[in-house]
Formats: C-alpha cells, sequence, structure tokens
C-alpha cells in the first residue's frame, strides 16, 4: 500500500473537486445512483463498482500509487449509520 501525501481532509477536498468539476457529468446517470466511484485524487483517473473496495482495487491495478477518494454518486457520504439514506441536494 503507498505511503499517504495528504491528509484526510486534503484528499477529500482534492478529490470532491475532481468529482465535481471532470467526474461527475461522466458518472451521474440513470443506472449509476448509489455506485461507488474511487478517484485517484492525483492523476484524475477513477473506478465505478458497486463497492468501494472493489473500485479502489480496480483503480490500484491500473494506479499502484493512487492517493484514493470514494464517493457515493447521489449521495452526500459513502456510508451512512442508521436512519434513512438520503440523496444528495439538487
Amino acid at each position: 500500500m503507498p505511503t499517504m501525501k495528504y491528509t484526510a481532509t486534503e484528499c477529500g477536498k482534492l478529490g470532491d473537486a475532481l468529482y465535481e468539476s471532470k467526474i461527475k457529468p461522466l458518472v451521474d446517470i440513470e443506472g449509476n445512483d448509489g455506485r461507488i466511484v474511487a478517484i485517484d485524487v492525483d492523476s484524475g483517473d477513477f473506478e465505478v463498482d458497486d463497492e468501494s473496495m472493489r473500485a479502489a482495487k480496480a483503480l490500484r491495478e491500473r494506479r499502484p500509487d493512487a492517493q484514493i477518494w470514494c464517493i457515493r454518486i447521489g449521495y452526500p457520504a459513502v456510508i451512512f449509520f442508521g436512519g434513512i439514506r438520503r440523496k444528495a441536494a439538487e
């Protein structure tokens, strides 16, 4: 596993910015709602899967040193605890 170059906060900011500016228009389509996007915050490469570990593994196969941030398509968080899973604000 590669050494992390960023804090969780830094990785999150980079990943969220990449998602909003470049990746979301490509993946936020019918049929992908709730799926996971694993993003390499250095290269902008990404993988989409139903599970975060599979998405990250597929991304690491191409980018062994990937600095990965995951986002759930259409939702504000990858994981939720209790309650109701809410869609992100449109």
